[in-house]
């Protein structure tokens, strides 16, 4: 069994466990990259995070305190930190990576959060904001939103409200519904729409492929990832496969504004199909 099928069969493994383990998911994602990953390496990394964070703190102490010390020891004391200068570059998305390195993206940093901050007793959750990914950290009495990918910083409303303009534009008034916990499997989907989108920019057209690949293990009636795999397909000369993705797409879509044109490219990759065979 190849690198690629382990870290497929392993990340369907994981995704279909309730619930899902976010960080053997996520390393399951990376495996296909780095097929000799160890993941006890980096479970036991997290374990040794926690406990740093832990040591500094008195027994009994509050979330927001705890907040404050995961936000000290993760941010300033290791130096965790979001990447600005090669943000695309690839290695930040993928969380052994990102805890080699200190260094990530929104969406892998917020999972280190995530995941060290459970292991302290905390109930934080990702957050799909528009274009930033967050995390939030329940209290007995509100909540939290916190910005690991700024070393931490702590967001007010007004804050986010700016975030959120700037993100989508003035005319969308802010709705607590922006800040909805995300699901692991919404995260994992994130995770691999950021890889896609990162090698589509590099053109390297295999990996891109093999990002919307598994998005679809995981979402299989996702119809942006059926329509970006049936484009890939078509330029890899895949035409039969891409014509099963567009079939698949009038299948869940029937009265999508451009089905004529898709179905009429159906018979046309269905012709090259034919010829190639």
């Amino acid at each position: 069994m190849d690198g690629a099928e382990t870290s497929r069969r392993l990340l369907q493994r994981f995704v279909a466990q309730e619930p899902i383990d976010l960080a053997r998911a996520s390393l399951a994602v990376a495996r296909e990259e780095y097929p000799e990953l160890d993941e006890g390496h980096y479970l036991r990394l997290l374990d040794r995070l926690a406990t740093g964070v832990q040591d500094g703190l008195p027994s009994g102490a509050s979330p927001e305190r705890k907040v404050g010390r995961l936000n000290s020891y993760l941010f300033h004391e290791l130096g965790y930190s979001g990447n600005r200068y090669d943000y695309y570059d690839p290695r930040n998305s993928f969380l052994n990576e990102v805890l080699d390195r200190r260094t990530g993206i929104p969406l892998t940093l917020c999972i280190v959060f995530m995941e060290v901050g459970r292991r302290c007793g905390l109930r934080v959750d990702g957050v799909g904001f528009p274009g930033h990914f967050l995390c939030k950290v329940q209290l007995d009495g509100g909540e939290l939103v916190v910005d690991p990918f700024h070393r931490g910083q702590l967001l007010g409303l007004e804050e986010i409200k700016r975030r959120l303009a700037a993100a989508v534009g003035d005319q969308v008034k802010f709705d607590a519904r922006v800040l909805r916990a995300a699901r692991p499997r919404e995260i994992l989907v994130r995770m691999l729409q950021n890889l896609r989108s990162v090698y589509q920019e590099r053109n390297d057209m295999p990996r891109a492929l093999s990002a919307v690949d598994r998005l679809l293990l995981l979402a299989p009636e996702n119809i942006r990832g059926l329509r970006e795999r049936a484009q890939l397909c078509e330029q890899l000369g895949g035409p039969a496969a891409a014509a099963r993705d567009l079939e698949k797409v009038l299948e869940l879509e029937p009265n999508a504004s451009d089905a004529a044109a898709l179905r009429a490219r159906v018979r046309r990759l269905r012709g090259a199909s034919q010829f190639l065979n």
